[in-house]
């Protein structure tokens, strides 16, 4: 790639993980159709949207890690209910055409910032609830759920986990943001890179400016939103929800 490409690639990546750091997912609204644009394969670009969002992850955790809003039991649940998703949907996506489930992911993330909008007082409250019994076996059923959406399909599924941590959990905004930055931006995403990674191609040379995009859009964005608080993070996902879904409906 050539300089003036690589500068393209850093802008888009650090707006594209800005945002996100801001919202609880996204990134991939700018940064994999980008690299699409730019002339990877759809396969490729996949898997190598996949590992630069690790580093949004890496730069997210900087920033959060700092607040200690993460519970280490409750880390482990997400992390053991999501991962084997994350590992099935990485393991069948590239053998799916992906037209109908883009529309389905389209409808649904932009129900998730509708139901936000009308929901005034959801996520601005931490009220931990759902962490025993039954309601934890929902609970993990719809993270597994999540994290097969994040193996497989490349824009917003973070935004579905921020979501679900608010919902089910009753975690508020800021938590449930940091959650899905730190345990989805690294984790997660790191599992789906590996078993992409293992399966497809990853285009190395494109890394450098999408790495440093991605961690310091990942620091900026996660500190401008720790800064503003609950409800600047609530408008911020309900605006980028509902400007995802229609991006991958009329996609």
């Amino acid at each position: 790639m050539n300089i003036s490409d690589q500068l393209l690639l850093f802008v888009a990546s650090f707006l594209a993980n800005w945002f996100s750091a801001l919202s609880g997912g996204g990134a991939g609204l700018i940064q994999f159709p980008m690299l699409i644009f730019l002339g990877l394969p759809f396969g490729v670009a996949l898997a190598t949207h996949k590992v630069a969002s690790v580093a949004l992850g890496l730069g997210a955790t900087v920033r959060h890690l700092n607040e200690n809003t993460l519970d280490r039991r409750f880390s482990l649940i997400i992390l053991g209910a999501g991962l084997p998703g994350v590992v099935l949907g990485a393991s069948v996506i590239l053998k799916i055409p992906p037209s109908y489930a883009q529309f389905a992911l389209g409808v649904l993330t932009m129900g998730l910032g509708i139901y936000s909008v009308f929901k005034p007082q959801l996520g601005l409250e931490h009220s931990p609830r759902n962490r025993e019994g039954r309601a934890l076996i929902g609970g993990i059923a719809g993270l597994f759920f999540i994290g097969f959406l994040n193996g497989s399909i490349t824009s917003g599924t973070g935004l579905f986990l921020t979501m679900w941590l608010i919902h089910r959990f009753g975690l508020d905004y800021k938590r449930a943001v940091a959650y899905t930055l730190i345990l989805c931006g690294l984790f997660w995403n790191g599992t789906g890179a590996i078993v992409l990674g293992m399966i497809g191609k990853i285009a190395w040379d494109w890394m450098p400016a999408l790495l440093l995009g991605s961690v310091t859009g990942g620091y900026l964005g996660s500190h401008f939103a720790i800064t503003k608080g609950n409800q600047f993070i609530k408008r911020a996902f309900e605006i980028i929800t509902i400007l995802i879904g229609l991006k991958l409906i009329i996609a």
